[in-house]
Protein backbone atom coordinates (compact mmCIF):
# COMPACT_ATOMS: atom_id res chain seq x y z
CA UNK A 1 0.00 0.00 0.00
CA UNK A 2 1.40 3.97 -0.67
CA UNK A 3 0.28 5.38 2.41
CA UNK A 4 2.22 2.56 4.77
CA UNK A 5 5.50 1.38 5.80
CA UNK A 6 6.79 -1.73 7.08
CA UNK A 7 9.20 -2.01 9.91
CA UNK A 8 9.73 -5.93 10.62
CA UNK A 9 6.82 -7.03 9.31
CA UNK A 10 4.84 -3.87 11.15
CA UNK A 11 2.32 -1.76 9.30
CA UNK A 12 3.13 2.04 10.32
CA UNK A 13 1.36 4.74 8.25
CA UNK A 14 3.75 7.29 6.95
CA UNK A 15 2.53 9.44 8.69
CA UNK A 16 3.26 8.60 12.24
CA UNK A 17 6.89 8.61 10.67
CA UNK A 18 6.81 12.18 9.63
CA UNK A 19 5.23 12.82 12.89
CA UNK A 20 7.99 11.59 14.89
CA UNK A 21 10.03 13.26 12.58
CA UNK A 22 8.93 16.61 13.23
CA UNK A 23 7.98 16.05 16.96
CA UNK A 24 12.21 15.38 16.95
CA UNK A 25 13.13 18.39 15.41
CA UNK A 26 11.00 20.39 16.97
CA UNK A 27 12.12 19.37 20.81
CA UNK A 28 15.80 19.87 19.80
CA UNK A 29 14.87 23.00 18.36
CA UNK A 30 12.94 23.96 21.94
CA UNK A 31 16.09 23.26 23.50
CA UNK A 32 18.15 24.92 21.76
CA UNK A 33 16.15 28.27 22.05
CA UNK A 34 15.78 27.47 25.79
CA UNK A 35 19.62 27.17 26.00
CA UNK A 36 19.98 30.36 24.53
CA UNK A 37 16.77 32.33 26.06
CA UNK A 38 14.97 32.61 23.19
CA UNK A 39 11.75 31.84 25.00
CA UNK A 40 12.39 35.75 26.57
CA UNK A 41 10.96 36.95 23.06
CA UNK A 42 8.10 34.56 23.28
CA UNK A 43 4.97 35.87 24.42
CA UNK A 44 3.57 32.27 25.11
CA UNK A 45 5.87 29.59 25.20
CA UNK A 46 3.80 26.01 24.25
CA UNK A 47 1.85 28.16 21.99
CA UNK A 48 5.09 29.10 20.13
CA UNK A 49 5.90 24.80 20.40
CA UNK A 50 2.65 23.64 19.30
CA UNK A 51 2.64 26.56 16.12
CA UNK A 52 6.74 25.66 15.49
CA UNK A 53 5.39 21.71 15.44
CA UNK A 54 2.67 22.25 13.17
CA UNK A 55 5.15 24.42 10.48
CA UNK A 56 7.77 21.55 10.79
CA UNK A 57 5.17 19.18 10.37
CA UNK A 58 3.62 20.79 7.26
CA UNK A 59 6.56 21.48 6.13
CA UNK A 60 8.53 17.32 5.80
CA UNK A 61 4.88 16.33 4.69
CA UNK A 62 4.83 19.02 1.75
CA UNK A 63 8.99 18.17 0.97
CA UNK A 64 7.57 14.30 0.31
CA UNK A 65 4.82 15.01 -2.10
CA UNK A 66 4.79 11.75 -3.45
CA UNK A 67 4.41 10.10 -0.20
CA UNK A 68 1.07 10.94 0.51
Amino acid sequence: MIGEISLYGVYVPRLLVVTLLALACNRLLSATFARFGLYRLVWHPALFDFALFVILLGGFVFLTPGLF
